[in-house]
């Protein structure tokens, strides 16, 4: 058999092949290919996933809903739920400053409708009296005071007289107020300061307050603010306390708590201010349980959850005339009284 014949029998392409090179035409070969798998379509979510990713949403939009309505002050008092949703939906966003003046600003005007009587609950007739019953105040109760002051003040009525009291006459009158021995050289010692540098009556100014014996600038604040009517902020441990609650300041020592809080306010509202925030630590936002399910300002508030939130259980931990006991002041404001409120007992009754 001839070679090309032979090579035709192994390879009979091997013609066409070199005709296509003749040519310039590639020839036709037929190559053996696998086939092409086809790629896996997606798999349609089945049922079951599809309606727990629309509850998902459904419940993610309900959600904003309540915050919204929280923030906007709709919904009341009465979804307690909502409260706490709205509180936790502004749990790890950042809140704007013009948010959080709007917020602050919000409360404020919750707790001037919720107190309207508030006032300075220590019992005082005069400057003098005002600035030696807060002095007093130190490490006690206003109500300790207000018990105590009566018969101090009955006995040494202006500063002159009190300059030139016996220390231990005083300390025995102060003994109830707890620190009695700091508390009568203090009271004596600024009595003094009063006759000598200021002719006996009490100054309007922060920066003579100060120099007193046992005045700081929360002292200061109480007698300028309700014996002078000059505004100031008075940051005490409950004002600490729910000013931090709230997320009004980050901050932890009274004078850079006041300068941010003062910041939030007009300056004109910075005393009532005080008595609203004070008389809400007092009754209802209390340092260890606060009354979270009794609370009015509860949707305003970042802190919901961290007291009592069942609402039954919230009211028997109310306080004052919020539970229905006495205040602390023996002669409270007429307001006071009209609000429902009971003077506190003198010392000794009952």
């Amino acid at each position: 058999m001839p070679a090309k014949k032979a090579a035709d029998d192994v390879n009979p392409n091997a013609g066409k092949a070199a005709a296509g090179k003749v040519s310039g035409k590639p020839a036709a070969t037929k190559v053996a290919t696998k086939p092409v798998a086809e790629k896996p379509t997606a798999k349609k979510p089945t049922a079951k996933k599809a309606t727990a990713k629309k509850a998902t949403a459904k419940k993610a939009t309900a959600k904003k809903a309540v915050a919204d309505k929280a923030v906007a002050g709709e919904g009341g008092a009465e979804s307690v739920v909502g409260k706490s949703a709205a509180a936790k939906a502004a749990v790890g966003k950042p809140e704007s400053r013009t948010a959080l003046v709007r917020r602050a600003r919000r409360i404020n005007r919750e707790l001037a409708e919720i107190y309207p009587y508030a006032h300075p609950e220590l019992d005082f007739e005069n400057p003098f009296q005002l600035v030696i019953a807060t002095v007093l105040s130190a490490q006690t109760t206003d109500l300790r005071v207000n018990q105590t002051t009566p018969a101090l003040f009955a006995a040494y009525p202006t500063p002159e007289d009190l300059a030139a009291a016996d220390p231990e006459r005083v300390e025995e009158i102060l003994r109830p107020t707890g620190f009695f021995r700091a508390k009568t050289k203090s009271v004596i010692g600024l009595s003094k300061a009063l006759v000598e540098e200021f002719g006996g009556e009490v100054p309007g100014r922060l920066e003579d307050l100060v120099k007193l014996p046992g005045v700081g600038r929360k002292t200061a604040f109480v007698v300028l603010g309700n014996a002078f009517g000059r505004p100031g902020i008075t940051v005490d441990t409950h004002f600490q306390r729910l000013v931090r609650r709230w997320r009004w300041t980050e901050q932890t020592e009274p004078d850079k708590i006041e300068a941010a809080v003062g910041a939030l306010f007009p300056k004109s509202e910075w005393t009532m201010l005080s008595h609203h925030v004070i008389f809400h630590g007092r009754r209802i936002c209390h340092a260890r349980k606060p009354a979270c399910g009794a609370c009015p300002i509860a949707p305003l508030c970042p802190a919901y959850g961290e007291g009592e939130t069942d609402p039954e259980k919230a009211k028997k931990l109310l306080k004052y005339e919020k539970g229905g006991f006495p205040g602390q002041r023996l002669n409270p404001p007429q307001s006071y009284l009209d609000a429902g409120g009971r003077p506190a007992p003198p010392l000794g009754a009952g």
